[in-house]
């Protein structure tokens, strides 16, 4: 198969790197790529909101499937587009990428197809949500409606807060949800949908804010680990009876059947598990520990997914644990410095069990510099998450950029709770 990976991110690097690995794949393109993509694929510099130019790549190139990254061209209507010339593509046409591309969307569905998710109001106006808030009092949830890549949620802890969050996100993205704020365990779980049918693609759970102890402002994400202790079968075999099957039924019924990769974030609490908000492609960096724990051939089952043939199919995983690391530019999620030189990569990738993952960089003088806030993601298998934490710290600590920095604590509550690990 001839296979084209949209994006730039350690995501894509991730993806293309498993589908490097298949035994069906022919000629594998990344566009535009990365410098870690050009080492296993080809790279190509097409523009991601030129649909034209990308059905004439394919059609020239003879793509067999295309493999979208990002949520904004799933959004944009990219497979919508491709599919009109035959072109496979492994995500969900634009009418179905709604449950990502507007919140308020994903919220009435859930209450249209009885999803359990928190109580909410849609405002369009800031000081109606204003009087809203003010009535409902703080902790509450702000979000922006529309996509604003991992950074258009506030957890307001104060009515102060709240009331400069809705200043914030309604000026960015017009639209708000304001919704209760749920109490338990966040987790990423993923789903293989073929339209109509649907498998547990295991899960992840990742860091989003900036610092240590889980201080500072949200990020696209700092670091992830699989599998979560929380996901037991049990509850795997729950979310998707309550929250996965009732989402692709109710697409498949509003006449927008939903084929890709559902995400679904959760909140596992003591009425069981809710959902906080869809996603509609796979996490980064939650994609970057979820492939490496994959112990099958990742590309047929994405092209069963694509092509609405995924009855029968079941998932491999090997048992090891894997963890990420990001490492991001100082000043990230502000204003970062980009420009500055990397080193130690090829060292930190001798490390047993690791993987380094590029994503804001580029090539320079024959130098990898930075060239965006997240940069790296360093991805480590062990037998525990204990082990896989500590070959990606050893490989972290390989690197040489003064220009970054990596919170220390990924997974460490999760360590702290494994058998025969010191509490």
């Amino acid at each position: 198969m001839n296979v084209l990976i949209l994006g730039s991110g350690a995501r894509e690097h991730a993806l293309a790197r498993a589908c490097a690995n298949s035994t069906h794949i022919g000629d594998l393109v990344v566009a535009p790529g990365n410098p870690g993509c050009a080492m296993i694929a080809r790279t190509v510099p097409l523009d991601l909101e030129n649909h034209e130019q990308i059905s004439a790549f394919c059609r020239k190139e003879a793509i067999d499937l295309v493999i979208v990254g990002p949520e904004a061209p799933l959004v944009a209507g990219i497979v919508d587009f491709l599919a009109a010339i035959g072109v496979a593509c492994f995500g969900p046409r634009r009418a179905a990428a709604l449950l990502e591309g507007s919140k308020g969307f994903a919220k009435d569905f859930c209450r249209e197809f009885r999803i359990p998710t928190a109580e909410y109001r849609r405002f369009g106006d800031r000081s109606e949500a204003k009087a809203y808030v003010r009535d409902r009092g703080a902790p509450i949830v702000v979000k922006a409606d529309g996509l604003a890549a991992g950074k258009g949620v506030v957890v307001a802890r104060s009515l102060d807060e709240a009331y400069a969050a809705i200043d914030m996100l309604s000026s960015a993205n017009g639209d708000l949800v304001i919704e209760e704020v749920l109490e338990g365990e966040e987790v990423s779980f993923f789903a293989l949908c073929d339209g109509f049918a649907a498998v547990p693609f295991s899960s992840a759970r990742d860091h989003k804010r900036v610092g240590d102890g889980d201080v500072g402002p949200n990020t696209g994400g700092m670091g992830a680990y699989s599998p979560p202790s929380i996901i037991t079968p049990q509850l795997t075999e729950r979310v998707m009876r309550e929250i996965v099957a009732p989402t692709v039924r109710g697409m498949a019924e509003r006449g927008s059947p939903f084929r890709g990769i559902l995400f679904a974030g959760l909140m596992i609490g003591e009425e069981g598990p809710k959902l906080i908000e869809y996603n509609v492609r796979f996490g980064d960096p939650e994609a970057e520990v979820i492939l490496a724990r994959l112990a099958d051939d990742l590309l047929p089952l994405l092209e069963a997914s694509a092509k609405g043939s995924l009855e029968g199919v079941a998932p491999i995983f090997r048992p090891d644990a894997a963890l990420a690391i990001v490492m991001a530019a100082r000043g990230y999620p502000g204003v970062v410095v980009r420009g500055t030189a990397i080193r130690g990569i090829d060292e930190a990738e001798r490390v047993t069990g690791v993987s380094v993952f590029h994503a804001g960089t580029r090539s320079e003088g024959g130098e990898i510099v930075s060239d965006g806030g997240r940069v790296l993601t360093i991805t480590a298998l062990g037998r525990d998450l204990a082990e896989a934490r500590a070959r990606a710290y050893a490989a972290v600590d390989r690197i040489d950029w003064p220009g970054g920095f990596f919170r220390r604590d990924i997974a460490s509550r999760d360590i702290a709770q494994e058998p025969g690990t010191e509490r």
